[in-house]
């Protein structure tokens, strides 16, 4: 189900710009959405990163159903190894279900712990969106002095995840298991040791098709190295330097399935201003009405860019999950001698590249040259 952070009968409500405290990341605490169907191994990754060593102390908020009461969820700390319990109550039993009301007050109440632990990891339900349990962590005022998205991480079994990936949903309606892919900033295949490498290459081949610019570690018993789960940045300006390079590899993707989500990149030439830039991302992300050649509307999941701003030396980092999309500063700097230019990539469904570049040009670019 497409979540709408809006009412559709309502006029979109009047947004006021996130003011960014100047608290260094050093004094916030990084939080990994760590999501895939029931059997994946998201539980084992978990364990595995409470168990390793790596000097990190890390709050671990699980969320999945046991046959008794669902109103208790756990939360387990580990340092130094050892393991302690406390009990969170989130009544409403599911993490997504109550984005405003119990997720964040699950939340607040870690943040009541700040110093016995410096990362957290959150396990979503095997049918989660992550984009909405995203939304939460990556545009909250009241959160985000004390805590950063750092990334979505996918576990995908490497035995059924085609079988996932296949399975028909009624119209209208994206795959939940394609969805998840399409968010994630790292999938981790997993229980590669139960196919042959031939089903590993399809699945492989599916997934990169789906999201162009995930990151895809193979794995068996979800055992990964660390570093590559933890302090990703995916969300922030750290990311830029990275996916500017990424960007500039980048490539549409051929859906590797029928009515299957893909990535469409393309690259304009100029710099632009950033009132015209948000009349186009708002379009296309709230009005909804952009349709691809055959009629049918296009549905963006993921979006990330590098756009050059009128009178801005900075690279600008151009981000969206869903509705909410978020443009921040660089490190970076155009350099004099560079070419200015915008990379956009899209990840969604029936997805148009020259329909998504062409009404850039003309929103973006012609618009501003006739003002």
């Amino acid at each position: 189900m497409d979540d709408v952070l809006v009412e559709e009968d309502d006029d979109c409500p009047e947004l006021i710009p996130i003011e960014r405290k100047s608290n260094t990341a050093a004094d916030q605490i990084p939080v990994t959405i760590i999501t895939g169907y029931l059997g994946s191994g998201k539980t084992t990754l978990l364990n595995y990163i409470l168990t390793e060593q790596h000097n990190k102390r890390i709050a671990v908020i699980l969320n999945e159903f046991g046959e008794g009461s669902a109103l208790e969820k756990s939360l387990s700390v580990s340092q130094a190894g050892e393991l302690y319990e406390e009990w969170l109550e989130l009544r409403n039993g599911c993490l997504c279900c109550s984005v405003k009301d119990n997720g964040l007050k699950a939340i607040e109440n870690l943040m009541q712990k700040k110093g016995k632990f410096d990362y957290i990891l959150l396990e979503t339900t095997g049918l989660a969106d992550p984009g909405t349990v995203a939304s939460m962590f990556w545009v909250d005022a009241e959160l985000g002095s004390d805590i950063y998205l750092d990334g979505i991480v996918t576990v995908i079994d490497a035995k059924y995840g085609m079988q996932h990936l296949t399975e028909e949903k009624p119209d209208g309606l994206i795959n939940e298991a394609a969805r998840q892919i399409a968010l994630a900033d790292l999938a981790i295949i997993n229980k590669i040791d139960l196919v042959e490498q031939e089903e590993l290459r399809e699945l492989r081949d599916t997934v990169r098709s789906i999201n162009g610019l995930v990151r895809i570690l193979e794995t068996q018993k979800s055992r990964v190295d660390l570093s590559s789960v933890l302090d990703l940045h995916s969300f922030d300006s750290k990311s830029g330097a990275s996916l500017q390079e990424k960007l500039h590899q980048m490539q549409t993707t051929q859906p590797h399935l029928d009515k299957s989500i893909l990535t469409v990149t393309f690259e304009v030439p100029g710099s632009v201003s950033e009132e015209c830039l948000n009349l186009y991302i708002q379009n296309i992300l709230w009005e909804k009405t952009v349709k691809n050649k055959a009629g049918v509307l296009m549905k963006i999941i993921r979006l990330k860019g590098i756009v050059s701003i009128e009178d801005k030396p900075q690279q600008m980092i151009l981000q969206g999950v869903h509705e909410l999309y978020d443009l921040e500063e660089t490190p970076q700097i155009w350099d004099d001698p560079e070419p200015r230019i915008n990379r956009l990539v899209f990840i969604g469904k029936n997805l148009d590249k020259s329909i998504l570049k062409d009404l850039f040009i003309s929103t973006v670019l012609n618009q501003q040259s006739s003002d």
